[in-house]
C-alpha cells in the first residue's frame, strides 16, 4: 500500500464529518475517503451484532477503494466492532474513538462531569472501561440524547425542536453540579453553538476529533505511510439518501462534493 493511497473514514452517518475536518486540519496531505451509513443512523440503537456487520461490509468497500488505512469516526461503532476490525484485519492501521472520559476527569473543577452520548456507547463494555480506569475519583453522569442524531442527520443544528431536545439532556445534568461535559458522539460538535447557549460559561465541552486526527497522525507515520505531496479531493458515500447529505455538506463540511451510493 502506498503512502498516497487515500484513508478511509466512516459513521453511522454524517457525524464524522466533525472527526473528517480535524483529520484535514492535521493532515492536509492526506486523500480522504468518508462513508455516511445513514440508511443505517442510529447505530447506538442498534445490536452489538448488527453494528459489526455494517462495519465489515464498510470496511470491505473502503478498502476496495484502495484505503490505506481505517479511522471509525463514530464512539459506537469503535464500542462494538473495534476489535474485531482489528482481528479481521490485521495489518491494517486501524484507529477508532472513545468518549473523552480521561480528558474531562483532569478537567472538572466540580468533580461532576456529564456525558452526552447514545444508548450504544453508555451501554458499551468500552465505556464502562473507560469510567472504571479514569473516573474513580470523579461522578460521572450519563445522558443517553435519543433522537438528537436523526435531528442533526437532517441537517437541523440550531432549530426550536433541536434546542428543546437539546435542553431537556443537558438540564439534569447542570443541576447535578456537572461542569464538564463530554460530547460522547461524533454528530454533537456540530450543535456546539448550540449547545453554548444552553450551558453556562464556566461548562468545558470536550470531544476527541483532534485527538483521533493525532492518532492517526502517529500511526501512519509508524507504518511510514504519510502522504506525500498533495492531496486529492475528498470523496463521499451514504447508504441513505445522497441527495440529502450533498445538501448539508456546505454546512457540515464547508464545501461541495458529489455523494454516491454506498
Amino acid at each position: 500500500m502506498g503512502s498516497n493511497a487515500p484513508v478511509g473514514v466512516f459513521d453511522s452517518g454524517i457525524g464524522g464529518l466533525s472527526v473528517l475536518h480535524e483529520i484535514r486540519r492535521a493532515l492536509p496531505g492526506e486523500s480522504l475517503l468518508y462513508v455516511a451509513d445513514s440508511g443505517h443512523v442510529p447505530y447506538g440503537e442498534k445490536s452489538p451484532e448488527y453494528i459489526r456487520e455494517r462495519c465489515v461490509l464498510i470496511t470491505e468497500h473502503l478498502l476496495a477503494q484502495g484505503a490505506k488505512a481505517l479511522v471509525l469516526a463514530c464512539n459506537t461503532a469503535t464500542a462494538a466492532a473495534g476489535a474485531e476490525l482489528r482481528e479481521r484485519y490485521p495489518n491494517l492501521p486501524i484507529v477508532g474513538m472513545e468518549p473523552a472520559v480521561k480528558p474531562a476527569a483532569a478537567a472538572t473543577r466540580s468533580g461532576v462531569v456529564g456525558v452526552l452520548a447514545t444508548t450504544g456507547t453508555l451501554k458499551s463494555a468500552k465505556f464502562a472501561a473507560l469510567l472504571d480506569r479514569f473516573a474513580s475519583d470523579v461522578r460521572v453522569i450519563t445522558q443517553p440524547c435519543p433522537g438528537l442524531v436523526e435531528r442533526i442527520e437532517a441537517g437541523d443544528l440550531d432549530g426550536e425542536g433541536t434546542r428543546a431536545l437539546l435542553q431537556g439532556y443537558v438540564a439534569p445534568l447542570l443541576d447535578e453540579g456537572c461542569d464538564t461535559l463530554i460530547l460522547g458522539c461524533t454528530h454533537y460538535p456540530f450543535i456546539k453553538p448550540l449547545l453554548l447557549t444552553l450551558v453556562p460559561e464556566s461548562v468545558s465541552l470536550i470531544d476527541t476529533g483532534a485527538a483521533v486526527a493525532k492518532q492517526l497522525q502517529r500511526i501512519l507515520n509508524s507504518h511510514c505511510l504519510l502522504a506525500e505531496g498533495a492531496s486529492r479531493p475528498a470523496e463521499f458515500w451514504s447508504s441513505g439518501d445522497p441527495e440529502q447529505m450533498r445538501q448539508v455538506l456546505p454546512r457540515l463540511w464547508g464545501e461541495t462534493a458529489a455523494v454516491r451510493v454506498l
